[in-house]
């Protein structure tokens, strides 16, 4: 380019140009020499990691040499492509950046009409206007992307392996790379004449120690760590003695590099000039503990439920139980009267927390075995938990009848009694045909279901022909089938309406939330109404067949109507013609839970259930505010330091202390006469389920107060949980006075009709509302539920890859409940 004639602009853009220039440097060193870089970091990082002192000395040579060989082959390569910037280069290139290239204008002379004043006048106009332009330049930056030179990444990959090295390993392990040259001992007379390492073992999560970092004296380390000394210098003159290790026969002291393991207490020495000694606590780890926490329960649908507590030094790797026949106990009469056929035990593997602390905690197992043949039999259950180390712990066995899913129908119960009876030996074969020929020779009035009793017939066929010499898989066919045969017996074809009802559901859900067209969501609308109708005549037969069903299991309904379903449907219906899909994504998932919750009743008026104690729903609206309470101490906990006192940032109603021990103090009021239940067992273990919850209401108020969030949280939470089973355990008790109150004559349809609610919690007349200011019914399986929805909820809105939209609605629904 040409001198320009403008030393006032040249002066003006002497820093843009002067950092335009640097930077065309740093450019071209960077695409020449970033092999050479990245050789380097990679070779830092293996000598960090101590990688030479693991491999053998021919080994470490090669990798030296192939070092040392990149590192040349990247200063050739480099010295071939760099170009040594020059001045004019960073001009044009900040002349480039500017609009209309002033600083080149300003180089230009004036060809013609350098003798017309008005010719002259323009072009002094038009270098003026460049010269403005000019003195506004800014420094260019360089384009230092260098992924079309290194496509797979190398440089970064070195970076992150000296990083990690930094953090993990040792910089005095660049150093041992002299010991591979010959009289490397004489060179390093002024630095260390040995280094030595200690890892412990992976699952106990400590780190690894630099030896040389650790005085003499007493050192405590895990059993099982590995040790690792090198030795430099002249064979003999340093030398290692240990007996931690236990080994009967140790290699002799003086090799230069040396491996053991801590197994027991003892010393272990470096003998010599520089040496140390160490006098090594070998901690031990112990076996897991496991333990049964509660009585083995059936669940509403079957499942087994066997709760257990775990414990260990640094966590469990895995746990199982194994149920065996506890034959002494069976009763040996009917189809059990004859030896069992020997039967492998029953082996589950346990439930472990999927993240967090596995060294203490408490879950529980919950399987669906019922159609084992151990099912509805005694058995002895034992658990066991096994550590990193291999270490097995052993819980106390428990005898038990094995839950299983419970039949009332009366051929539902004697198809699954045969059924036990083949399974327990399959010689009693023909005896099962006999009594299955004797149940159904006049089979009026006892199957209900042509297509279901021709499968009965059809099974009992295959069951003849082979009585004589069943074989084990047809024997384990016939089981399956006959189990099937019972639950339509039992049941109807209510688990197909069922499965029409959820298919329906998915279907719309899923049309939602893809955006379809109104034709065809009225379609999929019109299919979820007739299997909804199906699915509620099914259940309303099965309750004319079974009307002791619900009080044999000893669970709480909900109760709902037809009509009332209808007018649910209905609102969903207008929400998706208005175009409210949230609202109606919202209605539908409250429509789901009401169907597995509810039971039908005749007429439109529904309600066994008396009338909720005021207490109850303060009680839950108690629970409410702590939850609430709860996910504001989250929200900030994720914030961080505000530069307030964390938990003493003023909210509505006060601190979050304050408002903590506002609830503390409710809950205290709460706890008395106004709960029901008095007097009675569910009723004095809810009362104390809920001072244990104002317990931990203190505990969290005081974390608060201490700027303690997170221990807060884990009060809070057990606060929660602790009121959870209060309110379950006053509501089976409310349910067992009502029921009582019942047996006495209080007849069903006396009640005051002002009082009664519907199943969404509301008064009569207000079925226009989808919505409740109350919860919507007591029992287990609700809050379980509620509980389950919340947290994966929770689970959802914090998982990042979903999209922005989707978490925002999450963290709506978390607001609100």
């Amino acid at each position: 380019m040409a001198d320009t004639s403008s030393p006032e602009v040249m002066r003006r853009i002497r820093w843009p140009l002067r950092l335009t220039w640097a930077g065309l440097w740093a450019e071209r060193l960077s695409r020449a020499f970033w092999p050479l870089w990245s050789v380097l970091l990679a070779t830092l990082a293996v000598l960090a990691f101590g990688v030479p002192d693991m491999l053998p000395l021919e080994a470490a040579w090669a990798l030296l040499v192939a070092a040392v060989a990149g590192g040349l082959w990247s200063v050739w390569h480099g010295a071939r492509q760099f170009r040594r910037p020059r001045r004019a280069e960073a001009l044009a290139r900040l002349d480039a950046s500017l609009p209309g290239q002033p600083i080149s204008a300003l180089a230009d002379d004036q060809a013609i009409g350098s003798t017309d004043p008005a010719s002259v006048a323009v072009w002094q106009a038009h270098r003026s206007r460049m010269a403005a332009r000019a003195a506004q330049a800014r420094a260019v930056r360089p384009d230092l992307h260098l992924a079309p030179r290194d496509p797979f990444g190398l440089r970064y990959l070195a970076l992150t392996a000296l990083v990690v090295a930094l953090m993990f390993g040792s910089l005095w392990r660049v150093a041992a790379v002299g010991g591979l040259a010959p009289g490397s001992a004489e060179a390093m007379k002024a630095g260390p004449t040995w280094e030595g390492w200690a890892q412990p073992p992976l699952h106990t999560g400590k780190p690894a120690l630099y030896l040389n970092d650790i005085p003499a004296g007493p050192l405590s380390l895990p059993k099982g760590t590995r040790v690792q000394v090198r030795l430099y210098g002249p064979v003999g003159a340093l030398t290692l003695s240990e007996t931690v290790s236990g080994a009967t026969t140790p290699p002799p002291a003086s090799d230069l590099a040396q491996k053991f393991e801590v197994m027991q207490d003892g010393a272990v020495a470096i003998n010599g000039t520089g040496g140390r000694v160490w006098q090594v606590v070998a901690l031990p780890d112990h076996a897991p503990k496991i333990r049964v926490t509660g009585a083995v329960t059936r669940e509403r649908d079957g499942k087994m439920r066997l709760p257990f507590a775990v414990e260990d030094d640094h966590g469990v790797t895995g746990g199982s139980a194994t149920v065996t026949l506890d034959l002494p106990q069976v009763t040996r009469a009917y189809g059990l009267a004859m030896e069992p056929e020997p039967r492998d035990p029953l082996v589950l593997d346990l439930p472990l927390p999927i993240s967090g602390n596995r060294a203490t905690f408490e879950e529980a197992l919950v399987e669906d075995i019922s159609q084992h043949p151990f099912a509805n039999l005694p058995v002895e259950i034992r658990l066991s938990a096994t550590d990193a180390m291999g270490q097995t712990g052993n819980a106390e066995v428990v005898k038990v009848v094995l839950p299983g899913k419970r039949f009332f129908d009366p051929l539902a119960a004697a198809i699954i009694e045969l059924r036990r009876d083949l399974l327990w030996n399959r010689a009693g074969a023909p005896r099962v045909v006999q009594i299955f020929r004797a149940i159904t020779h006049l089979p009026e009035g006892l199957v209900r279901d042509e297509k279901t009793f021709a499968r009965l017939q059809a099974a009992l066929a295959r069951l003849d022909a082979d009585a004589a010499s069943l074989a084990p898989k047809l024997r384990d066919e016939l089981a399956a089938e006959l189990w099937q045969i019972a639950l339509l017996v039992e049941e109807g074809d209510l688990a197909s309406a069922r499965a029409r009802l959820q298919r329906a559901q998915d279907r719309l859900n899923e049309a939602i939330r893809n955006g379809a067209d109104p034709a065809e969501i009225q379609n999929l609308m019109d299919e979820l109404r007739e299997a909804t109708r199906d699915y509620l005549q099914m259940l309303a037969d099965q309750a004319q067949r079974n009307p002791d069903r619900d009080m044999a299991e000893n669970q709480q309904r909900m109760e709902m109507t037809g009509d009332q379903i209808q007018e649910m449907m209905d609102e969903i219906q207008r929400l998706l013609e208005e175009g409210k899909m949230d609202e109606a994504a919202q209605a539908m998932a409250i429509l789901q839970q009401l169907l597995e919750n509810m039971q039908i009743t005749e007429g439109g008026s529904g309600g066994q259930g008396g009338p909720t104690m005021p207490g109850m729903g303060e009680l839950q609206d108690t629970l409410r505010d702590q939850q609430g309470l709860s996910d504001e101490a989250f929200r900030e906990l994720q914030q961080g330091d505000s530069g307030q006192q964390p938990g003493q940032e003023p909210g509505e109603g006060g601190t979050l202390a304050d408002r903590q021990g506002a609830l503390q103090n409710q809950l205290d009021r709460l706890n008395g006469d106004r709960l029901p239940g008095a007097g009675t067992e569910k009723g004095e273990a809810g009362r104390q389920a809920l001072d244990e919850a104002e317990r931990e209401m203190q505990e969290a108020e005081r974390a608060l107060r201490d700027g303690d969030l997170s221990g807060a949280l884990d009060r809070q939470a057990e606060a929660m949980d602790r009121m959870r089973d209060g309110m379950r355990a006053l509501g089976d008790a409310q349910a067992e006075q009502q029921r009582q109150e019942q047996g006495d004559g209080q007849a069903q349809g006396r009640s005051d009709p002002g009082n009664q609610r519907d199943p969404l919690g509301r008064q009569q007349g207000e079925a226009g509302r989808i919505g409740s200011d109350r919860n919507l019914l007591q029992g287990q399986d609700v809050y379980r539920r509620a509980q389950d929805l919340l947290d994966e909820i929770r689970r959802r809105a914090g998982e990042q890859q979903r999209a922005e939209t989707e978490r925002d609605y999450l963290k709506r629904l978390l607001d609100l409940f």
